[in-house]
C-alpha cells in the first residue's frame, strides 16, 4: 500500500467560486496551501475538492486519489477505496500485465503451414493459415504471406485450406451488451484482420444503392464474401445482424443512408474473414484455394512455409494506449494469460487471471475485471489501488513513456498550449462512465500520480441495448465529467506543486 500516507483532508481554497463558467479551465492565481496551526496542517475538513464535485452537477458517484509519485504519500482522496467501472483506463493495467508477462520485445507470429508432400509445385495435403494472436495483422501482411507462398514454390493445393484460430478463445463480441454494429466491440479469436472490422461503403445510384464490403488497407481493397449487406426500405432499426449460412449477414435501413458514405462494421467470424481475404490475395499470385474452413485443432505434423512477425509489443501497446483500441487490449491480455498459465477458457477467465495478478503484484485487491479493455461496465477498480500501482511502476520508468499527453483546455475546449501543468494519462469513456489516470507534473516539477473515476451506473443500466451508441444525455454527462477531471488536476497543481 501507500508509503508515508499523509492525513486525508479535503483542502480549502477553490471554494464556492469554482466550476462556474470558465473557472474549471484555469489554474488559481493564488496559493492554496493549507493554513498551518502550531506547525501542523489544519485538520478541519473544508470545501475544496468537495465543492468542485458538487458544482460539477454529476449524477452518480465520483472517486479519486492522488499521491506524490516519488514518495508514494497519499495527498488527497474522496471515495478512494470505492470500486467503479474504469472504462479504457483498464488498458493501463493490461499494459503492465502484458509487459511483465511477455516483455516489450515479444512479437506475434502468423504462419502459413502445410501438411502432406510438395512435389512439382503441387501440395498433396492442407494449407493452414495459423493465427498467433497478432492484433495488428492487416490485409497488406496477408498479401506478403501470399507472395511468400508463391516464392516457396507452391502452385496448387490438393487438400483443404484451413484457418487456425485456436491460439485464443473465441469471443463473439467483447461486450455483448453493445449494439451489433459498433466496430469497437468485434469478435476476438486467435487470428484477427484489420482489427476485425470490415469496410461498408454505399452510394445512391439511379437504380438504388450500390454497396461494397471490403478489407481495405492503403494498398489493397479486396471485397469479401463472408460479410454481406442488404439495403432494406425502412427507417428503423438502422442495422440488423444475423449469423446465417456461415456468413455475417447485415441489413441497413435505406432511409438512414443519404446519398453515400462509409463506416467500419465489426467482424464476428475472424477466421473466415482472414481466410476469405487471403484466398483473394493468393489468387493474385496464381494460386487457387478452396473456400476457407475454420480449424481449431492444429495438425501436429504441420510444417511452417512462410511467416509474418508483428512489431515489438512495446510499440503495439503504445499504439493501443494512443488510440484506445479494444481488440488490441483483449488479444494482448489473453496472450499474456495464455503464456503465463495456458490458454484461458474465456475472455472473462483471462480478465480474472489479470485481476489476481494485479492484487498480488500491486495490492489492487479492489480490481475485478471482466475484460482487458474496460469495455464491459461490470469491471471494477478503485482509485487508491490504481494510484498505488502507478507509484510503484513510476520508479521503474515502465508506464509513463507509453502514455499519451493529456491536453488541458479552456472553457471553449481549446487546447491551452502553455498550460503550466503537464499530464500523461489514460482516458476512459463509456456512456455515463468516465475515467482518467496517470501522472501530472506541476509547474515546479513535482510529479503526482492520480486516478479519477466517475460513473452513473444506474442511468447507464437503464439504457436499452439498441440505444447504446448515442444515448440521450450521455455526451453532456461525460463533458461535465471531463471538466471536473481538469478542475481537480489544476487544484492539485496549485496545492501540491
Amino acid at each position: 500500500m501507500f508509503k508515508n500516507v499523509s492525513r486525508r483532508f479535503v483542502l480549502s481554497g477553490l471554494g464556492a467560486a469554482t466550476i462556474a463558467g470558465s473557472a474549471v479551465a484555469n489554474a488559481p492565481t493564488s496559493s492554496l496551501r493549507p493554513q498551518m496551526r502550531n506547525g501542523k496542517p489544519a485538520a478541519r475538513v473544508d470545501a475544496g475538492a468537495g465543492a468542485l464535485i458538487q458544482a460539477a452537477g454529476l449524477s452518480g458517484a465520483v472517486a479519486f486519489a492522488v499521491a506524490d509519485a516519488k514518495s508514494g504519500g497519499l495527498l488527497e482522496e474522496i471515495n478512494g477505496t470505492r470500486a467503479l467501472p474504469p472504462a479504457s483506463v483498464a488498458k493501463a493495467l493490461t499494459t503492465l500485465y502484458a509487459l511483465e508477462v511477455l516483455g516489450s520485445e515479444y512479437r506475434f507470429t502468423t504462419r502459413l503451414m502445410t501438411t502432406g508432400q510438395l512435389q512439382n509445385g503441387i501440395l498433396s495435403g492442407d494449407l493452414i493459415l495459423v493465427g498467433g494472436g497478432d492484433p495488428t495483422l492487416t490485409t497488406d501482411n496477408l498479401a506478403s504471406l501470399a507472395a511468400g507462398l508463391k516464392s516457396a514454390g507452391i502452385r496448387e493445393i490438393r487438400g483443404a485450406f484451413l484457418v487456425y484460430d485456436g491460439f485464443l478463445p473465441h469471443v463473439h463480441s467483447i461486450d455483448a451488451q453493445q449494439p451489433d454494429q459498433l466496430g469497437y466491440s468485434p469478435a476476438v479469436s486467435g487470428i484477427a484482420l484489420n482489427y476485425n472490422r470490415v469496410h461498408f461503403e454505399w452510394k445512391r445510384g439511379s437504380n438504388g444503392y450500390g454497396v461494397t464490403m471490403d478489407a481495405r488497407t492503403e494498398r489493397y481493397r479486396p471485397e469479401v464474401q463472408m460479410a454481406r449487406m442488404k439495403v432494406v426500405n425502412r427507417r428503423v432499426p438502422v442495422y440488423t445482424y444475423a449469423d446465417r449460412n456461415g456468413a455475417d449477414q447485415w441489413t441497413v435501413a435505406s432511409q438512414a443512408l443519404g446519398n453515400g458514405g462509409a463506416r467500419w462494421l465489426p467482424v464476428r467470424k475472424p477466421a473466415l474473414y482472414a481466410g476469405d481475404v487471403f484466398r483473394t490475395l493468393a489468387r493474385t499470385q496464381g494460386i487457387v484455394l478452396p473456400t476457407a474452413k475454420v480449424d481449431r485443432s492444429l495438425a501436429k505434423d504441420a510444417q511452417t512455409v512462410v511467416q509474418h512477425h508483428s512489431k515489438a509489443l512495446g510499440l503495439i501497446i503504445k499504439g493501443m494506449l494512443k488510440y484506445s483500441n479494444n481488440l488490441t487490449a483483449e488479444m494482448v491480455g489473453m496472450t499474456a494469460s495464455a503464456v503465463q498459465s495456458g490458454k484461458p477458457t474465456s475472455l472473462k477467465a483471462s480478465a480474472a487471471q489479470m485481476s489476481r495478478w494485479a492484487a498480488k503484484r500491486y495490492g489492487m485487491t479492489g480490481t475485478k475485471m471482466v475484460d482487458h479493455s474496460g469495455l464491459g461496465d461490470a469491471s471494477r477498480m478503485t482509485p487508491e489501488g490504481l494510484v498505488n500501482a502507478l507509484v510503484q511502476v513510476r520508479k521503474r520508468g515502465v508506464l509513463k513513456p507509453l502514455l499519451k499527453p493529456f491536453a488541458m483546455r479552456d472553457a471553449n475546449r481549446r487546447v491551452i498550449k502553455s498550460h503550466p501543468i503537464k499530464v500523461d494519462a489514460k482516458t476512459g469513456t463509456l456512456n455515463f462512465v468516465s475515467g482518467l489516470a496517470g501522472f501530472m507534473t506541476a509547474a515546479d516539477g513535482r510529479e503526482l500520480a492520480f486516478a479519477i473515476f466517475t460513473a452513473d451506473t444506474a442511468t447507464r443500466g437503464r439504457i436499452k441495448r439498441a440505444d447504446r451508441e448515442v444515448p440521450q444525455g450521455a455526451r453532456t454527462w461525460n463533458r461535465k465529467s471531463k471538466a471536473l477531471q481538469q478542475a481537480l488536476i489544476e487544484r492539485w497543481g496549485a496545492l501540491y506543486g
